[in-house]
């Protein structure tokens, strides 16, 4: 069974830093990445990693928070700068296997859209929640 484990998420004062991380097991994954969702408000695309190193980001967030992955390629991370209160949210680690999914995160990464529904590609983690205070 596919599973993605978060962890890093907290509380944090505005201006603060935190860092995310996800651990794919029992999933091969060309792609991980994390999404969000505030109350009230529908999931969005935050940022993304291919397994060729590429990266894409919700442009609201693009000069505050960095991707990045392992050698293994089966964790992913974000670092997050200067943080405010619009950026609390519950964080969602997605991990993509086929082409067409990663292709559905990157775009979804992009727009700030939901992102698509496996089954089981792409895979969807239980979610850490970051809460911002200002």
């Amino acid at each position: 069974q596919a599973q993605l484990v978060e962890s890093g998420g907290g509380s944090v004062q505005a201006g603060g830093s935190l860092r995310l991380s996800c651990r794919a097991s029992g999933y091969t994954a060309n792609c991980m990445g994390w999404f969000r969702q505030a109350p009230g408000k529908q999931r969005e695309g935050v940022a993304i990693i291919q397994s060729v190193g590429a990266t894409w980001y919700f442009p609201p967030v693009k000069d505050r928070f960095t991707v990045s992955q392992n050698n293994a390629k089966n964790i992913v991370d974000l670092q997050m700068n200067s943080l405010d209160a619009a950026d609390t949210a519950m964080y969602y680690c997605a991990a993509g296997r086929r082409q067409d999914a990663c292709a559905d995160l990157t775009r979804a990464v992009a727009g700030g859209t939901a992102g698509p529904v496996g089954p089981d590609d792409p895979y969807w983690g239980q979610g850490t929640l970051v809460t911002v205070s200002s």
